[in-house]
């Protein structure tokens, strides 16, 4: 018996797009310039979360 190793391949689907910001809640507007900057600076940590924030800011339909 073998053991060890780099076991079964991984794979990945294609990566979510960016949630969109809902216009007019200020919440969602500055969570996206945070995740502009955040991609400026190549901070992908920051950009996640800031797409976190916004797919899970509630909203009333």
């Amino acid at each position: 018996m073998v053991t060890g190793g780099a076991g079964p391949a991984v794979h990945l689907g294609v990566p979510v797009p960016d949630p969109e910001a809902v216009g007019g809640c200020d919440v969602c507007e500055a969570l996206a310039r945070q995740r502009v900057a955040a991609y400026a600076v190549g901070d992908r940590s920051k950009v996640s979360d800031c797409n976190v924030e916004i797919r899970r800011h509630p909203h009333r339909s």
